[in-house]
């Protein structure tokens, strides 16, 4: 599993969210410069993340973006989900697939269905709040 650019930058932008919950809406520019990702690719990130209902955005002044939850609300497997879509090792495990004909008979299913549920168990565990938490006691 290789989790993209976008993946990544998205948790990126919301740990920063998180780090700032009395700060009222952000700015882009602000978070783009702490973070040295272009504000332009943000605005793409951020889009997927108000539609996915993570983040509220308000134009103008004061505008920016705040989360819709409390950091320990949101967990990092159901932001990489948004932005990655499946995150299955093989397409028969995956939430739309239909079901295999060989699940039956299949000697690596039992494999991949054990690292499905490592991968997306360990994602689980983690939310934006441990992420920052990490950032201040790591």
């Amino acid at each position: 599993m290789l989790i993209s650019t976008r993946g990544r930058y998205a948790l990126r932008m919301l740990a920063d969210l998180a780090e700032h919950p009395d700060d009222g809406n952000i700015r882009l520019i602000d978070i783009a410069g702490r973070q040295e990702i272009s504000e332009k690719y943000l605005e793409l990130i951020a889009k997927d993340l108000v539609k996915a209902g993570f983040l509220e955005g308000l134009r103008g002044k004061g505008g920016g973006y705040r989360l819709t939850r409390n950091a320990d609300q949101i967990s990092v497997y159901d932001v990489l989900k948004v932005m990655e879509g499946e995150l299955a090792p093989v397409a028969c495990l995956a939430e739309d697939s239909r079901p295999c004909s060989r699940a039956g008979i299949c000697r690596t299913l039992p494999l991949w269905s054990g690292l499905n549920g490592v991968v997306s168990g360990y994602l689980k565990k983690y939310t934006l709040q441990d992420l920052v938490r990490c950032e201040e006691d790591c």
